[in-house]
């Protein structure tokens, strides 16, 4: 424990120096350090020990890591197999119209465009802006705002449901590489 200590305190040194001298720009040479009992009472030449000290400048410079490549099967769009997404959208009947079949058609033009927006969501991803506004360390208002942009083409509705004015569409649009271009 006490030689550590003692080779600590030479390594630290050994780097103030290495620091100051950085400007040279010139690797100093591994250099032996002789390292003696700390409390001078030992005798047996044991107890005595070489240590190699190198640089510790170069000991801690890191190397740079690339990140990983994506490998061409950690692809999402493969070039042989097309994407499959599938949504369901909903939409509420308003309470006030003239006739079930307008209840219907309404409830089913939200959810139609309820699935359009999940679509998007899943494809392009979704913008997230929040605003947060605290007086005497509370929170008095709190506004998150999400948006999404973009262009749904070749959707295709699978399955209308109207049950008690709930209108659910389970839509579903196909993905290739093709559609993309490179």
């Amino acid at each position: 424990m006490k030689y550590s200590l003692v080779l600590v305190t030479l390594l630290s040194v050994a780097s103030f120096a290495a620091n100051s001298d950085a400007s040279k720009q010139v690797a100093p040479e591994p250099s032996t350090i002789t390292v003696v009992c700390p409390t001078g009472s030992c005798t047996k030449p044991s107890e005595v020990q070489k240590v190699e000290v190198i640089n510790p400048v170069e000991i801690a410079k890191t190397k740079e890591v690339e990140p990983p490549k994506p490998k061409p099967q950690d692809d999402v769009l493969s070039t042989k197999e097309p994407l499959l997404i599938s949504v369901v959208g909903q939409g509420v009947a308003p309470v006030n119209t003239s006739s079930p079949a307008q209840a219907y058609a309404l409830a089913k033009r939200a959810a139609v465009a309820d699935a359009y927006r999940l679509i998007a969501e899943k494809v392009k991803g979704v913008r997230i802006d929040g605003q947060d506004l605290i007086k005497n360390m509370m929170v008095k208002r709190s506004t998150v705002r999400t948006s999404v942009q973009a262009m749904v083409r070749n959707a295709n509705i699978v399955e209308t449901t109207f049950k008690e004015g709930l209108c659910e569409v389970e839509m579903e649009i196909t993905l290739s590489r093709s559609q993309f271009p490179q």
